[in-house]
């Protein structure tokens, strides 16, 4: 079985394939554009088989220091006043910052793999024995597989599969996030002010509070240009709240997408995470991203590559496509078209508990 394995990212699916790897008998090198760990990323949900995989790998009682205080939605109108007050059922889940799940995991992948940060692959070329890859700055290296786990606008899709245009389609929304620099007025609750195709949402965290930007936008626009025309002249504190976004260097902004290639494998090379299957914010895509690189991971120490490939793509797609089929629904209650669709989301929404 080959054994020198070349994972691009070093988000939550690469790292956690680089730690099963290492258990598995296999050497995982780690390649990673940015310099180190990002800070930015809405909060996330770690759940269902997810928290199983986190759980054989030891990194729940860090998972629960690092996560989120939030307990209530708190849903306001135009104008900033409260419409209700939902409360978060408890269940087995945890949610996290997204930068912190991926600290969490890259702690946990660190010690047993070789991660090259500030860096990012520029050429593959596979025949039957391996694959050339060609680096930015490290040397060029052989490896007997690459992973692609380097998120929706993947090198190694790009690479070995083709232009994104291919296989990635735009749901129609734009999400921008920034911390906050300070605690929220609400230390327990998620604040969300929803008008018409926008969303302005206060989550608390720990302590430093993070903002998000979610809105519907038909066509792709330019950064932080897009999302200012969106947010113009809305009330409460939403000013105030651009102008943290405007200002800050360290800010996510993007497209909600839905990544769905034909095949997730090409000879020695492989998708997995957000490059395979992404189904960016209405999706459980980090919880996914944990189980489908475990699931890879798995088959890679159970059976041929050509064997584990299409284990791993038959099992995982089945996981996925349920997740993409329901990204409209999702996208219409998170972010209501009209104001009739706002106003039947939060009837709902009153209905529940609070």
């Amino acid at each position: 079985m080959t054994r020198d394995v070349l994972v691009c990212g070093a988000g939550i699916a690469g790292s956690t394939l680089a730690f099963w790897l290492a258990r598995n008998g296999f050497r995982p090198t780690v390649v990673e554009r940015a310099v180190g760990q990002r800070s930015s990323g809405n909060p996330v949900d770690v759940r269902g088989g997810a928290m199983e995989v986190a759980d054989a790998m030891g990194v729940v009682p860090r998972l629960r220091e690092v996560a989120t205080h939030a307990q209530r939605l708190r849903l306001l109108n135009a104008r900033g006043r409260s419409v209700t007050t939902v409360r978060m059922a408890a269940s087995k889940e945890i949610e996290v910052p997204r930068a912190d799940l991926a600290d969490v995991l890259y702690e946990a992948a660190r010690d047993d793999a070789e991660f090259l940060f500030g860096d990012t692959i520029t050429a593959l070329e596979q025949d039957e024995g391996g694959v050339d890859v060609a680096f930015e700055h490290a040397a060029p290296r052989r490896f007997d597989l690459v992973i692609g786990a380097d998120g929706v606008h993947s090198a190694v899709r790009r690479l070995a599969f083709g232009a994104e245009r291919e296989f990635v389609r735009h749901a129609g929304m734009y999400v921008g996030t920034v911390t906050l620099g300070e605690p929220s007025d609400y230390p327990r609750d998620i604040v969300m002010l929803n008008t018409p195709g926008r969303i302005v949402a206060v989550h608390p965290g720990r302590g430093n509070a993070r903002v998000a930007f979610i809105f519907r936008a038909p066509n792709p626009g330019q950064g932080k240009e897009i999302l200012s025309t969106a947010y113009r002249g809305l009330g409460w504190r939403v000013p105030e709240l651009l102008a943290r976004f405007e200002a800050t260097d360290d800010v996510f902004f993007d497209a909600v997408a839905v990544v769905d290639p034909p095949r997730w494998s090409h000879g020695r090379v492989a998708l997995v995470g957000d490059a395979a299957s992404c189904v960016s914010l209405l999706g459980d895509g980090s919880s996914l991203a944990i189980v489908g690189a475990h699931t890879l991971a798995t088959a890679l120490a159970d059976g041929t590559r050509t064997e584990a490939f299409a284990h791993y793509e038959t099992t995982h797609r089945a996981r996925v496509k349920p997740k993409q089929r329901g990204v409209r629904t999702a996208a219409s209650m998170l972010v209501p078209r009209t104001k009739r669709g706002l106003a039947v989301r939060n009837l709902a929404a009153r209905l529940l508990p609070g």
